[in-house]
């Protein structure tokens, strides 16, 4: 009798620590990141960048917030029904880096805000709800970039205008990657690898025996964050260049045509010659009145 209750309660132990296992396991467990949810980028004069962002990329001026005097705040030109390029004027003259954030898109806004909080990164007390009507929170990379997690909700404005502001003359529909700054790889990747989740898909170089671009995919979608590495401080000019949103487009001939029918097409200062890249994709650069840098890719390599 005493051997059976010992045997009962060896098994009650280990049912108990499988229990207290899974239990753990999924306290752990990542909600999903499906993708790119906006960037957003400062700039100096709103006309300028509406001509840039409106006129030239084709994207519609979908909605704004306003300040309280009535002047706006914030411009949200839609890419597709998920995906945006916020604007925000007012960028103070002396300020080099244009890049406000960089948003990434979850199903469970509150889940990953637990998570985040297991995993040592600081985060907010609680999860809260945008003037766009959207979940969100904010939380800083290790070089400092503010990275924002968003869910979408029912109510949102995006929602509300899902198949509406998707104009003719968008230059492209979806954005592939955005591109931030990382100083030190290690770190970054303890943050966008091990705790977010994110897989490397590629890194390439100006030449083959030099790394300067890592290319993290997230980890349930194909949009990607681009690590631009840098060793020292770089100046206004180039981090205009590598802070940068990445569009895709599937013929980049139709697309330069399209450019050269419009406004600001011609110009060398806002539009550059295509280019294949050292990913042997066709690339052309565009630059807004701030000098942030806008990037047109094709999706398949060259032979």
């Amino acid at each position: 009798m005493a051997h059976n209750t010992r045997r009962v309660f060896i098994t009650l132990q280990a049912l108990g620590l499988i229990l207290c296992l899974r239990m753990s396991s999924r306290a752990a467990d990542r909600p999903p990141l499906v993708g790119i949810a906006h960037i957003a980028f400062q700039v100096g004069d709103l006309a300028k960048a509406q001509a840039f962002y409106g006129g030239l990329l084709g994207y519609d001026d979908a909605f704004r917030l306003y300040k309280e005097d009535g002047t706006t705040s914030l411009v949200y030109f839609k890419v597709n029904d998920r995906q945006y390029i916020e604007i925000f004027p007012g960028l103070p003259p002396e300020q080099d880096d244009r890049l406000s954030h960089i948003a990434l898109e979850t199903t469970n806004l509150e889940a990953l805000r637990v998570y985040l909080a297991e995993k040592g990164v600081q985060v907010p007390g609680k999860v809260n709800t945008g003037r766009d009507g959207n979940l969100n929170f904010t939380v800083k990379d290790p070089d400092g970039h503010r990275v924002e997690f968003v869910q979408y909700q029912p109510g949102s404005m995006q929602m509300k205008a899902k198949g509406s502001y998707l104009g003719a003359k968008r230059l492209s529909s979806r954005m592939l990657h955005v591109g931030v700054t990382v100083a030190d790889v290690a770190a970054a990747d303890r943050f966008y690898k091990d705790i977010l989740g994110f897989s490397e898909i590629w890194r390439g170089g100006t030449t083959d025996d030099v790394t300067n671009w890592i290319n993290m995919k997230v980890p349930d979608g194909t949009d990607y964050v681009e690590y631009m590495l840098v060793t020292e401080k770089v100046d206004r000019k180039r981090l205009a260049t590598l802070h940068h949103a990445a569009l895709l487009v599937p013929d980049m001939q139709q697309a330069l045509e399209s450019l050269r029918e419009r406004p600001l097409g011609w110009d060398p200062a806002y539009v550059q010659a295509p280019r294949v890249g050292r990913n042997k994709r066709w690339q052309l650069n565009l630059y807004d009145p701030d000098g942030s840098r806008t990037e047109l890719m094709e999706p398949f390599t060259m032979r």
